[in-house]
């Protein structure tokens, strides 16, 4: 039985922010690592694109290096929970 994607409801934010400040995937990974955590650009891209789960400490972080509020990083609170993505 093959994994359902995508396995995080964050990783668009996250691309959406990164894009709108600028920064590459390889500069957002740099930017974690100053900041403690030891992260690839290649991780990243797994994030963003679903294919890797994120912890809450992982939350924490992205939204500390972007710079933006935690609540930034989710889906929008209109959208129905039907229409959530399915882990």
């Amino acid at each position: 039985m093959g994994r359902n994607y995508p396995l995080n409801i964050v990783g668009p934010h996250v691309g959406k922010i990164r894009n709108q400040k600028g920064l590459s995937q390889a500069a957002l990974a740099s930017a974690c690592q100053s900041a403690g955590w030891d992260i690839s650009r290649e991780t990243i891209a797994k994030i963003e694109s679903g294919f890797r789960w994120v912890g809450d400490f992982e939350i924490v972080k992205l939204a500390r290096v972007l710079q933006v509020p935690i609540t930034e990083l989710f889906p929008d609170k209109e959208v129905p929970f039907s229409e959530l993505p399915q882990a």
